[in-house]
């Protein structure tokens, strides 16, 4: 399943809607202005809040954490040797470990679970350059944790430009 996202930068205080490949509403990020700390929430089409997307405050490396209700569910750090391309890792609670890696300021990436690929990032599939496609390719995935990671990696990347 392809999710649509018209990227703007991901400025705080900023709202923007995730589409389906059907171009029906799926998620909101609503940028939460007036925080302490960079602090994002993707919600369902109905106001739920599914994710919370939070910077760490005091960290040696830009670290976002992910966190469903009151539970964290992820760390996203940036890899410290990586000479080719932009290279994170995500942390999820239980141990596992997800591997995101690509050109991610171009929004060319993938996130993949131990050589499997979960996700694919790109915007080859539109003309419009401020858009991009988050093509969700196992069915049995958490969408709304992958897509999180998505626009956690961008904005730590765009915060390192």
């Amino acid at each position: 399943m392809k999710y649509l996202v018209r990227d703007k930068i991901f400025a705080i205080g900023d709202d923007y809607w995730i589409e389906d490949e059907t171009g029906q509403q799926a998620f909101l990020v609503d940028g939460k202005a007036l925080r302490l700390r960079d602090t994002l929430e993707i919600k369902d089409p109905t106001g739920q809040v599914l994710i919370t997307l939070r910077a760490k405050m005091l960290s040696l490396r830009d670290t976002m954490t992910i966190e469903r209700g009151d539970e964290q569910l992820a760390t996203v750090r940036k890899k410290r040797l990586s000479l080719l391309r932009n290279h994170y890792r995500v942390e999820l609670v239980e141990g596992t470990e997800l591997d995101v890696s690509g050109r991610i300021l171009d929004r060319e990436f993938t996130i993949e679970y131990d050589g499997e690929l979960l996700a694919h990032i790109s915007r080859k599939w539109f003309r419009m350059r401020e858009t991009y496609a988050v093509n969700v390719v196992r069915e049995d995935a958490d969408t709304a944790l992958l897509i999180a990671v998505a626009v956690c990696v961008i904005r730590m990347a765009d915060k390192d430009d």
